[in-house]
């Protein structure tokens, strides 16, 4: 089977700072990286590296060619990435000594990607296959609707959080992945918890906490792995990766978890976004 994923592509200014800023506040960076990022980019490096096959729907500027050409280095279908007159979008980065983070997005092509790129793509798909968007792009709903109409399994990562887009695609979804903040929000939005979305799959992560799945009134707790972590930026992002190509390869969805929990946790004990995810080779030999 085959993700397809309607996926952000960003340029990812990465700056190490003693803290996050306060208000009014400026600070001098004690380091600059950049790395190819965004939500869906980091998904699909992850689903790929996890053994998934990967196909991803989006829209760079002509600043954009090398985020292309290291998608497809990183073992993903990138024939439905259109090259637009409007820059590619960018996000900046701050990372204190803990590892929180910060983030600023500017969404450039990822708000533009054009109509037939979506279109196009979803031809190829096949009955079973799964699709994944997230609200860093345009034509989500379009995406979720048509996906399903075809058979596909459709999966949404709601973040950044909008309570109206996800209560929009919910009829559409068999997966739902948030954080706990942003359960938090959808519940005083709609009034539902995990258990009353009527969504097959609902996952609930919470950092170092762990992560929630949710299947029907089931409910299971998998724990998070303690490690030292450096940057938590692109780990939500490397876990639902994993889930999702562990789940096209017909792994049960604990075991998907399990994995996905390994990967996340190397994840936070690296710096940078989609170049530093995790193989499953790493994965696989890791000893916590």
């Amino acid at each position: 089977m085959a993700i397809w994923n309607l996926g952000s592509i960003n340029a990812d200014f990465v700056y190490s700072v003693p803290h996050l800023p306060v208000p009014g506040e400026t600070l001098a960076s004690t380091k600059r990286q950049v790395f190819l990022g965004g939500k869906g980019t980091n998904m699909s490096v992850a689903a790929a590296r996890a053994g998934g096959r990967i196909h991803h729907i989006g829209a760079v500027g002509q600043d954009g060619r090398w985020a292309v050409d290291r998608l497809m280095e990183y073992g993903v279908d990138t024939r439905w990435i259109a090259e637009i007159d409007v820059e590619t979008a960018q996000a900046i980065i701050m990372v204190d000594g803990a590892g929180e983070n910060s983030i600023v997005l500017h969404p450039g092509a990822n708000n533009c990607i054009p109509d037939n790129s979506l279109q196009s793509a979803l031809t190829e798909a096949k009955t079973g296959d799964w699709f994944v968007c997230q609200n860093e792009t345009n034509q989500q709903g379009e995406g979720a609707q048509m996906a399903k109409a075809m058979g596909l399994k459709v999966a949404y990562a709601a973040a950044p959080f909008d309570a109206r887009a996800v209560e929009f695609l919910l009829p559409h979804l068999d997966f739902l992945i948030l954080n706990a903040v942003e359960m938090t929000q959808l519940t005083e939005a709609s009034g539902k918890s995990p258990t009353d979305l009527s969504v097959e799959i609902v996952i609930v992560t919470d950092g170092a906490a762990g992560s929630d799945l949710f299947l029907g009134s089931d409910h299971v707790h998998v724990p998070a792995i303690a490690v030292d972590a450096v940057d938590t930026t692109g780990a939500g992002d490397t876990f639902t990766g994993y889930v999702l190509a562990g789940l096209d390869r017909g792994m049960p969805i604990q075991q998907a978890m399990d994995q996905a929990t390994r990967a996340a946790a190397i994840m936070v004990t690296r710096h940078g976004t989609a170049d530093v995810i995790p193989d499953l080779a790493d994965v696989q030999a890791f000893r916590p």
